[in-house]
């Protein structure tokens, strides 16, 4: 949960929301209120999309800029000033986003706008450092935010342009999928203001990368490349910069053309693993596999296969 200054400083004072802004902002996720977010006529980004393609309502987010086309959802932090550091509007305004994509998306990416991914929690926003309330950040912010991702019912995506430090880099991590471009780097920096890891990076990487990795990552933070990222398991795979967006998007094609409910019991069984016996694990995948046979994309793949030709999977 931490944010450091990359590449280039950056005053974190000048970027920090009002403290009755941040108030207000608690104060919702607190209680539980509907988050109310500013409508713009003629607005034709930030949107929210209903299952059939059609525009339900425009949303004028603040901290994240949303793309939605053909049931593939874009999710880009734009916070490129203070590279995309985490404060509470973007907190909650990217669970939102990510809540709603869950509705109708066939696939949902995250991804930085600008040259950074995400550098951790925005240091400025007003955390008071002689008396500070981080347990309170993470059980009401990043908590909410992180298990919306990882509940989300499409595949989702951590297209990862840049760096990735702290809260960020445990953020990308709790998608389905990394993608990172050669340049883009992660690390837990947490150790360099005297805090550990959080945002579930102790969960996350001793399962990814192993132990030793794990741990020597946490105590000595590191900058991971995105090429080590991937030969330790960290990330699915780094790709050159110049082919990294065309890539991703390719990626996100490929899974949003693919068939869905096939990806959600994947998912379900996959993370499933680390906790089953292997007995529990195949009586676990004899009945999503029942479940599976049941569906539409199941029986277009079937016959597609004796046909010859690529399945038109439809998602159901």
């Amino acid at each position: 949960m931490i944010r450091r200054c990359l590449r280039r400083p950056v005053t974190l004072w000048q970027t920090a929301r009002t403290a009755q802004q941040d108030a207000e902002n608690r104060s919702q996720l607190e209680t539980g209120e509907a988050v109310k977010f500013r409508r713009r006529r003629g607005k034709t980004t930030n949107r929210d999309t209903g299952r059939n393609g059609k525009r339900d309502r425009n949303v004028d987010y603040e901290t994240i800029e949303v793309i939605a086309e053909d049931r593939i959802v874009a999710i880009g932090l734009n916070r490129p000033k203070v590279m995309n550091a985490l404060n509470t509007t973007m907190r909650l305004e990217l669970a939102h986003a990510v809540g709603v994509a869950s509705t109708y998306a066939r696939v949902v990416i995250i991804t930085g706008k600008g040259d950074a991914f995400c550098t951790g929690q925005d240091l400025g926003e007003g955390i008071k450092v002689a008396d500070p309330d981080l347990e309170r950040v993470l059980r009401d912010e990043y908590i909410p935010l992180l298990r919306t991702i990882r509940q989300c019912r499409a595949p989702t995506i951590a297209a990862v342009n840049g760096p990735a430090a702290g809260a960020g880099a445990n953020l990308a991590l709790a998608a389905d999928v990394v993608i990172a471009a050669e340049s883009a780097y992660f690390f837990q920096a947490f150790v360099a203001i005297g805090l550990m890891p959080d945002a579930g990076g102790t969960w996350l990487l001793p399962r990814q990368m192993g132990l030793a990795k794990a741990m020597g990552a946490s105590l000595f933070g590191d900058r991971i490349s995105a090429i080590d990222a991937s030969n330790w398991g960290m990330i699915w795979e780094a790709v050159p910069d110049d082919l990294f967006e065309e890539h991703w998007r390719a990626r996100a094609a490929q899974l949003a053309s693919g068939p869905t409910c096939a990806y959600r019991n994947i998912r379900k069984a996959v993370r499933r693993a680390y906790q089953n016996t292997y007995e529990e694990q195949l009586r676990l995948e004899a009945r999503l596999q029942g479940d599976l046979g049941k569906t539409r994309d199941f029986q277009e793949g079937v016959l597609a296969f004796s046909q010859k030709r690529a399945p038109t999977f439809e998602g159901r």
